[in-house]
């Protein structure tokens, strides 16, 4: 099941003009999180973007978008118990796309060393490769890990 994020609270109704940030959420109920439905949002989101905020996006850039999901996401369901989410974030100037998966594990992911034989564990390579940045925020409910893909 995916609970979008779509309707603003009454603060963030006078960003609808054209320099504001464009966003997206999504919530998926533990077990039920499918890394398609994420790489579709980021396909649909960026879709928008192109429509409605004049903003540019070229392909590999998208690639890219969807890639740094795909692994977020799958990590997030394979290693935390529960709920995750996603946020996508246009930069009010158009030119990064901010990427927040959320999960329930408290624990930090970690990088492993460079092992060819290893089969898994190389996604935070992925996702570093092709971010601008990337952060993790543990908290009392779990964590949250932004990455930035340049557009």
């Amino acid at each position: 099941m995916i609970t979008h994020l779509g309707k603003k609270a009454p603060d963030e109704r006078e960003r609808n003009s054209p320099a504001a940030a464009l966003r997206y959420g999504a919530a998926w109920v533990a077990g039920a999180t499918r890394t398609a439905d994420a790489r579709r949002a980021v396909h649909a989101f960026l879709a928008l973007a192109v429509r409605t905020a004049q903003a540019r996006v070229p392909q590999r850039a998208e690639q890219d978008a969807q890639l740094v999901v795909s692994e977020l996401v799958a990590n997030a369901t394979r290693h935390a118990p529960g709920p995750c989410g996603l946020m996508l974030e246009l930069s009010a100037d158009r030119a990064r796309l901010g990427i927040t998966v959320w999960d329930t594990s408290p624990a930090l992911p970690r990088v492993h060393e460079r092992d060819g034989a290893r089969v898994g564990g190389h996604g935070l390579y992925l996702v570093r490769a092709c971010s601008r940045a990337v952060r993790a925020v543990a908290g009392p409910g779990g964590k949250r890990i932004t990455a930035e893909v340049a557009l």
